[in-house]
């Protein structure tokens, strides 16, 4: 039997001098999922993916990707280890580059030929060929969401975290990009846990969803449990 692509256990995180923001974390996801996590501002849901992609250490738990150890007691692999993107609210591309040279960005050790065979293919998948010159402020917000969703898959992640990815984008336009973003994520084969507070794009993204509260997971199920729960008891965020 194939292991699970990612797997955590037992995950504590607390800023310095502070409360516990992460209390036991413990789940794990199979290959290709699509994980939404849910739940109130401060539950912990960006602290989670920052933890993942080691960008924060937890004080306390394991994590496994891909049957690699990224952290337990002894061992923690440095962010940019990890076979692990994250996309960040907002966006945050570079202004002062171009669409390719957004995408392109962590490539500067492979070799130009293949850096620029990779950024066109990247381009092409998240449907913006053509527009490799032109920069962030010429492009819509959806756009500009699947530059930053390229730049990331053009590292080949095994897994990709995103937070709150849609929340700049207005109602029509974010119906449109989770579209988009969930066939690229399945055409790259890519698992990807996303944050949100909005419902709508929790059970149209998610194969299962985790609902975070006060530290842990309360409840993980699948999304059509939720919707249906969340249709007699609105979610508040």
């Amino acid at each position: 039997m194939s292991h699970p692509l990612l797997s955590v256990f037992d995950m504590h995180f607390a800023h310095p001098g502070g409360n516990a923001v992460l209390s036991g974390v413990s789940f794990t996801m199979p290959v290709n999922e699509v994980l939404v996590v849910v739940g109130a501002s401060g539950s912990g849901k960006t602290t989670l993916l920052r933890c993942i992609a080691g960008l924060d250490r937890a004080q306390r738990g394991r994590v496994m990707l891909d049957g690699t150890l990224l952290q337990d007691g002894a061992v923690f692999m440095a962010p940019e280890e990890r076979p692990v993107g994250m996309v960040f609210q907002g966006h945050a591309l570079f202004p002062h580059l171009t669409v390719d040279g957004n995408i392109g960005f962590g490539l500067h050790r492979v070799p130009k030929a293949e850096r620029i065979r990779r950024v066109a293919d990247e381009v092409a998948s998240v449907g913006l060929s053509g527009s490799g010159e032109r920069y962030p402020h010429q492009l819509s917000g959806g756009q500009q969401q699947r530059v930053a969703i390229a730049r990331s898959l053009v590292l080949r992640p095994r897994l990709l975290l995103m937070d709150e990815p849609f929340s700049d984008l207005d109602r029509h336009t974010r119906k449109q990009v989770r579209t988009e973003v969930l066939q690229i994520l399945r055409a790259h084969g890519t698992g990807a846990i996303i944050v949100t507070h909005d419902r709508e794009d929790a059970y149209h993204m998610a194969d299962r969803i985790a609902e975070l509260d006060q530290g842990h997971f309360i409840r993980i199920a699948p999304a059509e449990a939720f919707r249906k729960e969340w249709a007699q008891h609105p979610f508040q965020a």
